[in-house]
């Protein structure tokens, strides 16, 4: 490991492992994904800037300070009827309307009747900034605070590393590889029930379409991934999938890769979208959460209407037959993405949110 990416490692971990009090708690979810190392990188990135402000926590009793930050808002419904009084609230709300289902529309229920327990909320993307004005959330409550990327870990790969990340990962030659790493199954199982939202059967559909025409190859991460999986089998299309237990590992996984398709009807973030940029991959994405503020149409990533497979499955096409145009337009991402650093838009946080509330 270089010593850079060593260095911020040691930071996540002294902020995660440091004891409370301290000014600052970012509450996170204790399963090994998104959320939880959203917490990380934030609060490393601060803690090397503003020593002795914030620390992760995964269950708010351990923390002392005078500020809760939820890192999303499931994770603070959990635990708002069991919060200490006198404590100032922060909560990332990432997505979801009430159109989505029941489930949603309850839970956007419950977080506007709790609006005024909070003292901030933070999202990520400008839609759902709108989105949350529209519904009445207090502008002078309201941060827009984008997810970042470590760009020191997400790197693009020389053809030595693709290779070798091929050859591991046991993917055929000749293959053309399109990767979706993400969670689109309902729980923390098998994932046969699709979550819809995600979009995992417009992956599938896309994917067959795709395979007609180009010996197509698919690497999954992520939990819950049966309905992607199963769909896959029943068109003939070979994949692998890898849970990971570190998140310091998924680079090899974007090294192997000829295109991300992200095909989520409707998104937070996500963080895969920055980390594709960040590692030189070529992007086609939904048009929808974060990906809106930072793909150039065509320029950065490709720019797809939700729900729209033709152009999803006609734009992908069109890159994986076109490697000089997917080259620059993956280097022009990698370039405009180094804006997105967690180092940046940590800052932001600390300037727009906490600093105000842990001011005496």
């Amino acid at each position: 490991m270089k010593a850079k990416d060593a260095a911020r490692w040691a930071l996540m971990r002294a902020a995660a492992l440091a004891p409370f009090p301290r000014p600052v708690a970012y509450v996170v979810e204790p399963a090994n994904w998104s959320t939880h190392w959203d917490g990380h990188y934030y609060a490393g990135a601060i803690e090397r800037t503003h020593p002795g402000t914030v620390a992760v926590a995964a269950a708010p009793w351990r923390a002392g300070g005078a500020v809760l930050h939820f890192g999303s808002q499931f994770v603070w419904e959990a635990w708002a009827p069991y919060l200490p009084r006198r404590r100032r609230t922060v909560v990332t709300y990432f997505h979801g309307k009430p159109e989505d289902g029941t489930d949603m529309a309850r839970h956007v229920e419950v977080f506007l009747s709790r609006l005024g327990a909070l003292d901030a909320v933070v999202t990520a993307a400008t839609s759902t900034e709108r989105r949350l004005l529209d519904w009445g959330v207090p502008r002078d409550k309201l941060a827009l605070v984008p997810l970042g990327v470590d760009t020191a870990l997400f790197v693009p790969p020389t053809a030595e590393q693709r290779a070798a990340a091929r050859a591991r990962l046991g993917i055929p030659a000749g293959r053309l590889v399109v990767g979706s790493f993400q969670k689109d199954g309902v729980g923390w199982g098998e994932g046969r029930e699709p979550k819809l939202i995600k979009g995992p059967d417009l992956f599938v559909d896309t994917c067959r379409r795709l395979a007609r025409d180009v010996p197509l190859f698919v690497l999954l991460t992520g939990p819950a991934r049966g309905y992607v999986k199963a769909g896959l089998d029943a068109a003939g299309i070979p994949w692998r999938h890898l849970w990971l237990d570190d998140y310091r590992k998924l680079p090899e996984c974007w090294h192997a890769l000829d295109l991300y398709l992200m095909t989520s009807r409707e998104e937070g973030g996500p963080k895969a979208v920055l980390e594709s940029l960040a590692s030189g991959v070529p992007l086609v994405t939904a048009r929808t959460g974060m990906a809106e503020d930072v793909v150039r149409d065509g320029l950065d990533g490709v720019l797809v209407e939700p729900g729209d497979v033709d152009g999803f499955s006609a734009r992908a096409a069109s890159l994986l037959a076109d490697p000089a145009a997917a080259a620059a337009m993956a280097a022009s991402g990698r370039e405009r993405v180094l804006g997105w650093d967690w180092e940046r838009v940590a800052e932001s946080l600390w300037t727009g949110v906490y600093r105000r509330l842990v001011a005496p």
